[in-house]
């Protein structure tokens, strides 16, 4: 039936491919006609943006913030049909939907965040949270995911106080369920150490990064990626005080374990790679400064292109 609808709009020009075969556009006529077909029936125009949403949703449902460009490309273009859909959708379809509605929005909702469109994707964890903390509590671990993704937007916009506030009710609450040594909450007491040291509050910063430190070697070993990002984390702070002989003993080791635990060229090694280089700069060694950077500079056109 769709394939012959599709058919049949290319027969008429009202249909044409994109850059690819996986992609076409409508003619704006053709739109202009759903919507007011749609305009009619207000029940069912709200199902097909739901069906929209869900379509979109469950194509961008990759996993962890890490993208590649196509990934990347691939968001940007997808953007404009969020924001369409989102007109059609009441608000309180979101806070009155279910489980999987709930996590689709915080999917699209992290799209926003990652590409700076930080007051789309407030809009969308705020419509998660409040179907969340209605049908599953405000200490359900869903509930506390939204609530440090919350904390997350605002940190990415500088406002860091607020960002602490939500930072602080996501761990109360991670503590309670989950305990102080889980690595959710392990997570939310990293995130609270960078804000601080954003802040420029040094001393705070490592005391929690410590805290960080301890619990991720204890449950998760040394050479764990998110230990070695604490690592890499307490080297900077480091770095910004100016104890640059100490900041790279830090480096070094999240370094050693970066190489070992992820290889020598992938973006979280190269990243330490390239803050060493930074550091032998400040210290006006130059030379070795330069040798550091190409090494990060090729590792990054391999990897990245």
């Amino acid at each position: 039936m769709l394939e012959e609808s599709i058919r049949v709009l290319f027969s008429y020009s009202l249909l044409k491919r994109g850059s690819s075969d996986h992609s076409f556009s409508i003619h704006p006529l053709v739109h202009s006609w759903a919507r007011l077909r749609l305009k009619s029936e207000p029940q069912k125009e709200m199902e097909k943006a739901r069906e929209a949403f869900e379509m979109i949703a469950s194509g961008l449902s990759k996993a962890g913030d890490e993208r590649s460009t196509a990934d990347w490309v691939f968001e940007q273009q997808v953007m404009p049909h969020i924001n369409a859909v989102m007109q059609h959708i009441p608000s309180q379809y979101l806070a009155l939907g279910t489980t999987k509605i709930w996590d689709e929005a915080c999917t699209l909702g992290g799209i926003f965040r990652r590409h700076g469109r930080y007051k789309q994707a407030v809009d969308l964890y705020e419509r998660a949270l409040v179907g969340r903390e209605k049908a599953l509590g405000v200490d359900h671990l869903d509930t506390l995911r939204t609530v440090h993704s919350m904390a997350s937007v605002f940190d990415d916009q500088g406002q860091y106080e607020k960002a602490l506030e939500w930072y602080e009710r996501a761990l109360a609450g991670e503590e309670k369920a989950l305990g102080i040594g889980h690595p959710d909450t392990l997570s939310t007491v990293h995130s609270m150490a960078s804000v601080f040291g954003k802040q420029g509050r040094y001393a705070k910063a490592l005391e929690w990064y410590g805290r960080v430190l301890a619990g991720r070697e204890k449950a998760l070993g040394e050479d764990h990626p998110d230990t070695l990002s604490t690592v890499h984390s307490m080297a900077i702070v480091f770095d910004k005080q100016g104890q640059y002989e100490k900041a790279l003993e830090w480096y070094e080791r999240a370094l050693a374990g970066r190489e070992k635990a992820l290889g020598i060229d992938h973006p979280h090694t190269l990243n330490t790679v390239n803050d060493m280089a930074s550091i032998f700069d400040k210290q006006g060694q130059c030379e070795k400064a330069l040798e550091w950077f190409e090494r990060a500079l090729a590792g990054t056109e391999k990897s990245l292109a």
